[in-house]
């Protein structure tokens, strides 16, 4: 397959990690749009992106954009990818990919009526670790997986009206990395959960600061995950099962883990990928995906990942100003 034509809507930390991926395997994004037209330019001159859009919705109009990466604010999403699809552009959206489950419906509907890929950027669908400790797992490695743990907390200042906290740009804890730890759990399930019971705290700008979820679904396995967005935690996973379990830190990007046996405590370290590499492997993913339509963006994961996380907030009575 020829080299595609890649474009990015947003000129943030993401962005920016995008287009250096890019370089690093020799190649180069082909345009930028920015709601801020002189970020957009400086954006370009730093990569040598040929391509600046005096107004970025020129970006969906372009015959030459084969993929458009879209980072900007969740709340946004549905409306450039609606716009993308409607125009013949395949699409990697960061996470959270919509708002809500009936957002994403719409958008993969739309998807396969244009025969276009639709895809969220979750680096942990796409690290080499994961895929060697699926088949890992899948082989029966630690035997059957009862239970999944997960934690992920940052401290961010109690500003209300950055994107962390504020409910106009779709804050909260759930949608900017509860997505992480249920995608995580996601792919060592057999099924989704069918359910879930959760407690949450609010933060004074009315989104979710921090919560407590346990899932379990018809096997019988159960997922506890913890979330907080003014409380440090580690960015850690435990997966166990009845001959072992696996522990990985830092796990959104992870290339390393640790598996532990049952019976004689034996630890064996598992190495894969780099996380330098994060977005290139989703880059490299996603254009596998476009060619051979081989499944390995893991679509209905992000759909039973975003139906959970959905459900949860109706039973929060969390709804942002889109969804009132």
């Amino acid at each position: 397959m020829n080299k595609l034509n890649w474009a990015v809507l947003g000129t943030g930390v993401v962005a920016n990690q995008m287009a250096q991926a890019m370089q690093d395997v020799g190649r180069k994004l082909y345009a930028v749009g920015n709601r801020t037209h002189s970020k957009a330019v400086d954006f370009a001159n730093k990569y040598g992106i040929e391509k600046v859009y005096d107004d970025m919705n020129d970006m969906f109009y372009d015959d030459n954009v084969d993929v458009i990466y879209i980072t900007s604010p969740h709340n946004t999403h549905i409306d450039f990818i609606m716009k993308a699809l409607e125009n013949g552009k395949h699409i990697l959206c960061e996470k959270s990919i919509t708002l809500n489950s009936i957002e994403l419906e719409k958008a993969l509907k739309k998807a396969d009526g244009k025969n276009l890929v639709l895809a969220e950027a979750m680096t942990i669908y796409h690290m080499p670790l994961y895929k060697k400790l699926m088949k890992l797992v899948a082989d029966g490695e630690i035997g059957d997986v009862s239970m999944i743990q997960a934690n992920f907390g940052s401290y961010k200042d109690y500003d209300m009206k950055n994107r962390f906290f504020n409910m106009n740009l779709a804050g909260g804890a759930m949608l900017d990395i509860g997505v992480y730890a249920i995608s995580l759990a996601r792919c060592f399930l057999k099924s989704k959960p069918d359910n879930v019971i959760s407690t949450v705290k609010f933060a004074p700008s009315g989104v979710d600061e921090m919560s407590g979820i346990v899932m379990t679904n018809k096997e019988g396995q159960m997922t506890v995950i913890s979330l907080s967005l003014h409380t440090k935690q580690p960015k850690r996973c435990v997966i166990c099962g009845d001959k072992g379990y696996i522990e990985i830190m830092e796990y959104p990007r992870a290339c390393k883990a640790t598996i532990v046996c049952t019976e004689t405590g034996e630890r064996k370290e598992i190495c894969e990928g780099e996380t330098e590499r994060a977005l290139q492997y989703e880059m490299e993913d996603m254009e596998e995906e476009i060619s051979k339509r081989s499944g390995c963006m893991l679509r209905e994961y992000t759909k039973d990942v975003m139906e959970i996380m959905t459900d949860i907030r109706n039973e929060w009575g969390l709804k942002y100003p889109e969804e009132q």
